[in-house]
Parts: C-alpha cells; structure tokens; sequence
C-alpha cells in the first residue's frame, strides 16, 4: 500500500492502454451527453470533429479509470479535494488507443489534518499518434504513513 510517503515531486505512474469503441462513445453519449457527434458516424462527420467523438466527460472517466489502475487502487487514497483544471486538447474518435501517464507536481501535508498529505498531479492522456487529448491537474488526498511503520 503506497502512502503519502511514497510521492514525491516527479514521481510517474503509467497508464495502461485502453482502446476506445464506437460501442462504448455511444453507450456513455445516450446516458450522459447525447449530442450529435458522440451518437453517431454521421454526426461526428457533420462536425469539426470529423467522426464519432468521445463526449469530454468521457474522457474524463476513461482517465479516471486508468489512474485507479496505476496508483490509486494500490494507495491510502482518501479522494480528491477537487481538480484544478480540465483540457481537452484534441478529439478522441472511436478506434483511438489512449494511454499516458500522471505525474506528482507537488506534496505536503494538510495543515488541519496532518495525518493526511495533499498531493498535486498532473494526468495527460495520449492518444496511439502520441499527441495529448486532454490535461488534467487536480489534488488527492492520501494517508500518511502510520506512525508505528515510521518509526
């Protein structure tokens, strides 16, 4: 179990690649963001996007699940005080394959918790051509070591 402890500034986690259907970037548009560019081939070509596009908020969520997949399920990990900023850089079509990595920018401790540092990172999404389709910088809050395993 990583801790607090455990991240220090510059510290990378990987992701894993995922690969984006068409299936998935309709499922997600008709329950949560169903404009005409994420439900269909014709209306992705119809707009600037040039084809079936993943919603933004999509691709939020599929980099949500890749860094519960490099760190956060192995970490004391208490949730996120919020996220500072959301880009997204470049559409993410159906038949992409995202991958990436975050990166610790900053940590300390919580001055009224000391029992719990905040960590800054920064999450950038790739897509298979390597150029970045979204950026985010945001916070997770994570236990520090026990005192006794200090020790």
């Amino acid at each position: 179990m990583l801790h607090f402890e455990d991240f220090p500034a510059g510290r990378r986690f990987e992701f894993k690649p995922v690969t984006v259907t068409a299936e998935d970037v309709v499922a997600f548009a008709s329950e949560f963001d169903p404009q005409p560019m994420h439900l269909s081939q014709d209306g992705g070509k119809a707009s600037i996007l040039g084809g079936l596009a993943a919603s933004g908020w999509h691709t939020s969520a599929m980099m949500m699940r890749m860094l519960c997949d490099s760190y956060i399920h192995e970490t004391a990990s208490e949730g996120s005080p919020g996220v500072d900023s959301m880009e997204w850089k470049k559409a993410v079509l159906a038949g992409d394959t995202l991958s990436g990595a975050c990166t610790v920018i900053e940590a300390r401790v919580s001055r009224s918790r000391p029992e719990i540092g905040i960590v800054r990172l920064r999450a950038t999404v790739l897509n298979q051509r390597g150029e970045t389709v979204a950026v985010c910088d945001y916070a997770n809050m994570i236990r520090c070591q026990p005192k006794e395993v200090q020790a």
